[in-house]
């Protein structure tokens, strides 16, 4: 055992000459310190590098009295190393590492200092490298706060009916308060430009702008993607855990789109939001505090909902701080010609031609359509419109096919003698409430039937029902023929 251990010893002593022996060569200097921060070895090329005289012994000396501004102090204080760090040596930049040195015990027994290089330009490649990298993830950055923030302002809203004035008035007040906001409105209406538009608009516009469609979401992966998931919360969540878009939008605004969609059990953590800006993220046992302003958005009737107990009150109160409705494009047939000049020009600027213009006979045909889909129907029939003929004018029969003729009940509901002209919008609404309550009769009041046989879609069905006031006139009935 005597043999052995001393065995051990020597090993020891010529591994660690190896090592002095291997800095010595390698490397353009090396130095080690005890813990008292005093030099116990120093190479002859630090010191040749340092301009060291030679008459007097460096060992023993303060480090900082060898080595100007040394760090080596702070690496024995905290036990932890230096890897890599540029230092100024008089005119020069020097390249160093700085390694803590621990007996078998763990005890600290000094450190050393290893001068990797003596020029800055030996690390070029990986210099270069480095900033390379560097960019790319300042371009990434850039990128990403890029998609969150807000993409129209409120000049992107087309209109200049008095409809749109009028909402556009409501909106600029709601972005100067930090209130929860809610727009009204059929799909296709422009609520998600609108939102945008407000959050652009206040003092959170430096901020993200994050949204969310709660209909497009499963219900199994919603909860995870608005509130976030703690560490090994499902298969899938790194180490770290996964941030939700309600800590993504915060500072900033959370859009949530199709509200009326949200499932019951999430409406109760979204209160939560509202009420003490926090959220829970799932799997966790701990709360994460938010600062978000939430705009929602749906194209159904929440108070029915509510009535029904399809939705939480206290989150419709919540949500319902500033409601907005959003007019339908039928309401405002005089934006129109507007509304095809942006949208053909926006066409005509991602395809790379010119842009189509619609004939003035044209808008009549288009007015006399109700336009379920709104803005959004509008822009797909002026592209199938402009894709089916080559003229640069886009006539009332390049319509044929991608509208239906105006109804026969349009042109004989009056209640004024036949020869009077009455404003469209008017002769309109009366069309679409007589065919309403046409659809309502036939169906005996099973307003699911109703609306299917009208080719709308229930919540359609349901603001027509409210604009026209047939909602008392007739049961609530909506069981499945």
């Amino acid at each position: 055992m005597a043999f052995k251990a001393i065995g051990e010893a020597e090993i020891r002593r010529q591994a660690a000459q190896a090592m002095i022996d291997l800095f010595d060569s390698m490397y353009e200097g090396a130095f080690a310190v005890d813990t008292r921060a005093r030099i116990s070895w120093m190479n002859d090329k630090f010191k040749a590098l340092l301009g060291w005289n030679g008459v007097d012994l460096v060992e023993g000396k303060p480090v900082e009295d060898v080595i100007p501004h040394s760090e080596m102090r702070r690496v024995l204080d905290s036990g932890r190393a230096d890897l890599l760090d540029i230092i100024d040596l008089g005119n020069r930049q020097l390249t160093v590492s700085r390694i803590p040195l621990r007996g078998e015990d763990g005890r600290l027994l000094g450190a050393m200092g290893v001068i990797l290089f003596d020029r800055l330009q030996s690390l070029k490649p990986l210099v270069t490298r480095f900033q390379q990298l560097q960019s790319e993830l300042e371009i990434t950055r850039r990128e990403l706060a890029e998609s969150r923030r807000a993409k129209y302002r409120f000049g992107s809203f087309v209109g200049a009916t008095e409809a749109v004035r009028q909402l556009k008035r409501h909106a600029r007040r709601a972005a100067e308060r930090d209130a929860a906001v809610l727009l009204y409105g059929e799909t296709g209406t422009g609520k998600e430009l609108l939102a945008h538009a407000i959050h652009a608009a206040s003092p959170r516009a430096q901020k993200p702008m994050v949204r969310v469609n709660v209909a497009a979401i499963p219900e199994t992966l919603l909860e995870a993607e608005l509130f976030g998931a703690a560490p090994g919360a499902y298969t899938g969540v790194g180490r770290h855990g996964r941030e939700g878009k309600i800590q993504l939008a915060d500072g900033g605004t959370l859009f949530l789109d199709e509200i009326g969609d949200m499932p019951p059990p999430l409406q109760a953590k979204l209160l939560r939001v509202l009420q003490e800006q926090e959220i829970e993220p799932l799997g966790a046992n701990r709360v994460v505090a938010v600062d978000v302003r939430i705009i929602s958005a749906t194209s159904r009737d929440l108070k029915a909902m509510v009535d029904k107990g399809e939705f939480r009150a206290d989150l419709y109160y919540r949500l319902n701080v500033l409601p907005i409705t959003v007019p339908p494009l039928r309401e405002r047939p005089d934006d129109l010609p507007l509304l095809c000049e942006a949208l053909l020009e926006d066409m005509a600027h991602r395809a790379g031609g010119a842009p189509r213009e619609v004939a003035a006979d044209a808008f009549p045909r288009l007015a006399a359509y109700d336009w379920p889909g709104n803005v959004r129907e509008l822009r797909n029939v002026l592209e199938q419109a402009a894709a089916a003929v080559d003229t640069d004018v886009l006539g009332p029969d390049d319509f044929d096919g991608l509208l239906p003729r105006p109804r026969s009940a349009a042109r004989q509901v009056s209640a004024k003698p036949a020869g009077e002209i009455r404003p469209l919008r008017e002769v309109l609404a009366e069309a679409e409430a007589a065919a309403i309550r046409h659809a309502l009769e036939q169906t005996n009041g099973v307003k699911v039937e109703a609306a299917r046989r009208l080719g709308i879609s229930r919540a359609q069905f349901y603001a027509k029902l409210a604009s026209h006031s047939i909602m008392s006139e007739t049961p609530d009935r909506w069981k499945t023929v």
